[in-house]
């Protein structure tokens, strides 16, 4: 839809289209593209939805400028040089395509076709150029089935177990809180549109505002109190809680009756951790332990913000289960503004199962692990059929997975036919033997998913896409008639497959259709208002019980990921035994669970996200590296002292399976034993590696999601001869 432009805000001769933001993020801001002769001029956030109100985060600033950067693949590109050069020459998409054809038919001819595996996750957070936008397709294939689990999987898994699909509290209605636990997110940089919400609710209504994260981030700056943790402790200290909020008798007994299973259990679970034995565990003093548990179930409305980072470490699935617990423990969600929210995706009604088309998956079809791509590729997993061809599309495993140098290994294999689709030759695309070039958001169509808030957006395409860029979804059609299939499928539009990828029927888009999104851009599920929603003030939970499952009945069935992450295949789930009440479970690397390691790499190391990057997308724009600044490791006064390091001194950090280096920030906002470096920047902008190289792939206990904040290194000035 074109917009008449406002006085005051745009020329006469400006176009003006309606979009929203494509980026991995919660805030998913509603946009408007100012258009001049054909030309994306100028990108705002729209004043009036109730999330954006107007502004953009740094990320987004010069976004028509990220359109036309100079480095911006436009052209199929064939390797010329060796894999992991980044020396490419222009070929035709007719010659591209052919040579997919080509390879893929050999490969499945003499390997079967379980011998190609996608890599996919979000670059782009669309229905129909997102995370299941190659589902189809590679389902069709016969392909392995790619289980993707960089975030959220493991926090899927522990919410599902434990309060069902449900899209729980809203952010907006934190408004209303009393009291605000953000536990393991810094919301100002990566959930910034949500952070006002929290302050509306500390001025109208005296609420506190509690940071519980081992850092002292931006956001715990912000806040009335800094709760550092010692990472990969979270669940022993969310057990404490629930012990004290027993010893103390502030359990909402009637909350509880009524609308929980398994609490006699839970209560006997809790009583092992007594708040002395938490501060042994966690860092944090017996004291505030008792001090938060007693604050927070006597200051109703309380809402806890989970954040994704809590998942990253061989407990933290259990330890958001436990998290998950306390609202209803405590009665939170009785009251607007009360419980705890994960992310709200589970109320819109995609229809994945179209999206996907599981039933096209061959019986038998193995499941791979895409954190484990460096261990399928090096031969490590012993796969038969052994993985001949990678085809990587919105994600770059080699700077956000972990074990980088074993997936550079696997990469740099010869007989492996590695095809990339992306806007820029990346860290991943350098090893590529086939580049394919992608369309950016404002040469696009989709409608956007959303993991931050409860409203549906449309993006429309504002310019012409440059070069010979293609959307995801003409992609996978190219694909689809490259390799005969005859399905129609693939025959619909992008704005048919949008209409049939949606239940508009279902009640959260009562009154909203597809034409309407045309007109408005944008528009809340009807899922009860930020001043009325209180979804499960008299339980309604969907679990199988209709509780909050203490005790969850989907232990039973072992281990699972939501199959949303996984083409929504059933099959091959990972299993095992799953203990069904929440507890506390060690890191696998730290000085108590690992002393003879500690004693080696007595350091452990967490990689937030960074503030000027999306993951790594803008790692390569000047005017992002300007404000994120060079890959740094901050290291703690105390720590650095016995190193003989001082801010400014290049560093190197290292473990057993890899090293990158940096200057040292030599602050107090880490803990003693604690460094920081932040994921996302490019190898080339930074020393050679970065952070993942000493990252280990495997996985925590639920979900089978990432442990990147539970590794042990030891930091050294970049010139010390110490042996790694």
């Amino acid at each position: 839809m074109t917009l008449a432009p406002e006085s005051g805000t745009t020329r006469t001769d400006e176009t003006v289209v309606r979009g929203a933001c494509p980026h991995d993020c919660p805030d998913t801001c509603a946009m408007f593209f100012h258009v001049e002769d054909g030309r994306l001029v100028d990108v705002k956030g729209d004043p009036d939805h109730p999330m954006t109100r107007g502004g953009l985060c740094v990320k987004l600033k010069n976004f028509p400028e990220h359109h036309y950067q100079s480095d911006r693949l436009l052209h199929p590109m064939r390797r010329v040089g060796p894999k992991g050069a980044g020396e490419f020459e222009r070929i035709t998409w007719d010659e591209a395509l052919a040579e997919i054809r080509d390879r893929w038919t050999e490969i499945i001819a003499g390997y079967g076709s379980q011998a190609i595996m996608p890599h996919a996750y979000l670059g782009h957070q669309g229905v129909i150029n997102g995370l299941t936008s190659g589902d189809a397709f590679f389902n069709r294939l016969g392909s392995s089935v790619a289980e993707k689990t960089y975030c959220e999987s493991g926090s899927s898994t522990a919410w599902h177990m434990t309060v069902g699909g449900t899209g729980g509290l809203d952010v907006e209605s934190m408004a209303h809180s009393r009291y605000i636990i953000v536990w393991g997110m810094n919301m100002t940089s990566t959930n910034l549109h949500g952070w006002p919400f929290l302050l509306q609710a500390r001025k109208n209504h005296g609420a506190k505002i509690v940071v519980i994260d081992p850092v002292r981030t931006r956001t715990a700056r912000q806040a009335d109190w800094h709760i550092p943790i010692r990472p990969g402790t979270d669940g022993a200290l969310a057990m404490g809680m629930i012990h004290e909020i027993v010893a103390q008798g502030l359990v909402d007994t009637d909350y509880v009756e009524r609308y929980t299973v398994g609490f006699a259990e839970l209560a006997e679970r809790a009583a092992q951790y007594p708040p002395e034995r938490v501060e042994e565990i966690t860092g944090i003093p017996a004291d505030d332990v008792r001090t938060l548990a007693r604050e927070y179930a006597t200051a109703q409305p309380a809402a806890i913000r989970q954040g994704v980072a809590i998942e990253r470490s061989r407990g933290g699935g259990q330890a958001i289960r436990a998290i998950t617990c306390l609202p209803a423990l405590v009665g939170a969600w009785r009251h607007v503004g009360g419980g705890t929210m994960e992310m709200p995706i589970w109320e819109f009604p995609t229809r994945f199962d179209k999206i996907c088309m599981p039933e096209w998956i061959p019986e038998g079809t193995r499941v791979i692990n895409e954190l484990d791509l460096g261990m399928a590729l090096t031969g490590e997993m012993e796969l038969d059929p052994p993985i001949k061809s990678l085809f990587v599309y919105n994600s770059n495993p080699v700077s956000q997975g972990p074990a980088q140098a074993k997936t550079m290994a696997g990469l740099a294999r010869e007989d492996l036919f590695t095809v990339v689709s992306d806007h820029f030759v990346n860290d991943t695309a350098k090893f590529a033997d086939l580049v394919l070039p992608a369309t950016m958001q404002a040469e696009q169509l989709d409608i956007m998913v959303t993991w931050g808030h409860l409203y549906i957006s449309l993006n429309q395409p504002a310019i012409a896409p440059p070069g010979e860029c293609v959307p995801n979804s003409e992609l996978f059609r190219r694909l689809a008639a490259t390799m005969g299939f005859t399905d129609d499928y693939w025959d619909r539009t992008d704005e048919q497959m949008l209409r049939d990828f949606h239940d508009w029927d279902a009640p959260a888009l009562q009154g909203i259709t597809y034409d309407s999104l045309v007109e408005t851009g944008w528009a809340r599920l009807n899922v009860g208002l930020p001043h009325e929603r209180a979804p499960h003030a008299e339980g309604n939970f969907p679990t199988p019980s209709g509780k909050c499952e203490f005790r969850s009945s989907l232990a039973e069935g072992g281990n699972f990921v939501v199959p949303v992450w996984r083409s929504m295949y059933e099959a091959f789930q990972p299993g095992g035994y799953l203990d069904p009440l929440p507890d506390y479970v060690p890191p696998f690397e730290s000085a108590d669970s690992n002393p003879e390691l500690a004693q080696r790499y007595p350091l452990s190391i967490v990689s937030p996200k960074p503030h000027a990057f999306l993951n790594s997308q803008y790692a390569n724009a000047a005017d992002k590296q300007d404000v994120q600044g060079e890959q740094r490791v901050w290291i703690h006064p105390d720590d650095a002292a016995e190193r003989d390091i001082a801010t400014g001194d290049p560093v190197r950090v290292f473990n057993d399976r890899g090293e990158f280096h940096g200057p040292a920030v030599v602050e107090d906002i880490v803990l003693p034993g604690l460094v920081m470096a932040n994921v996302g920047h490019w190898q080339d902008k930074a020393s050679g590696s970065t952070v993942n190289t000493i990252t280990l792939d495997r996985h925590n206990e639920l979900g089978n999601a990432g442990v990147y904040s539970d590794n042990l290194v030891e930091v050294v000035k970049a010139t010390d001869p110490v042996a790694g």
